[in-house]
């Protein structure tokens, strides 16, 4: 009876959270973005200065909470060809598992580069989170063609809402490989908390302010 109260009260106090979780969610993504639009307007028109023709905003599939899809937004850091091209760079493909990353991306633009070195190219997933389909902690959401190398345990980094920051993140980035992101990501959802949120927003400042891993 007692292991029965102290499920039920856990289960209520994590409901707590995620509500409070999205609203703050919403309203920080909401002041962000009205305070980073300045920022907004001069990285757009970098872009569009280096090709008139190429979209500033790039929009791209990926799967969220229990397997769902939906459009998530970045500043474009690759030629508009990129996505038709990466069959020919799999098999350069520098972290084991269902990711690809490759640290000099010949498809990424000069001022790219500096987008994903300084997160800049991130910012636009802001509009993810005010959607609901993303949060500012959780584990990044995968490419659906990532999704299909996924075992049954990976896939449990799926059962939460996906974020614009998390521990993966937060704890080497690019330089740590899949099997290790996936415990990473699965030691959030197991102690994911007010404190372990802030804690990683606090973390995540300061990996933006001094960028190691990210290309």
């Amino acid at each position: 009876m007692e292991n029965n109260k102290v499920i039920f009260q856990m289960a209520e106090e994590r409901s707590l959270y995620l509500r409070f979780k999205r609203l703050g969610d919403f309203v920080f993504a909401l002041l962000a973005l009205l305070f980073l639009f300045p920022l907004f307007i001069l990285v757009a028109l970098v872009i569009k200065m280096t090709d008139l023709k190429a979209p500033i905003i790039f929009k791209q599939v990926r799967v969220g909470r229990n397997g769902s899809n939906f459009q998530m937004y970045k500043f474009r850091t690759m030629r508009p060809n990129a996505e038709t091209e990466l069959a020919k760079y799999l098999e350069l493909n520098e972290i084991k598992g269902a990711m690809f990353k490759m640290k000099r991306d010949p498809r990424v633009t000069p001022i790219g580069r500096f987008l994903r070195k300084t997160s800049i190219d991130e910012f636009p997933q802001l509009w993810n989170v005010i959607r609901g389909e993303m949060s500012l902690v959780g584990p990044r959401p995968p490419l659906p063609r990532e999704v299909e190398m996924y075992s049954a345990y990976d896939k449990m980094r799926l059962t939460v809402t996906p974020g614009c920051t998390g521990l993966w993140q937060v704890s080497g980035r690019n330089q740590i490989g899949f099997a290790e992101m996936v415990e990473l990501d699965l030691t959030y959802i197991q102690h994911m908390s007010f404190l372990n949120d802030l804690k990683i927003l606090a973390r995540t400042i300061l990996v933006v302010l001094a960028p190691k891993g990210a290309y």
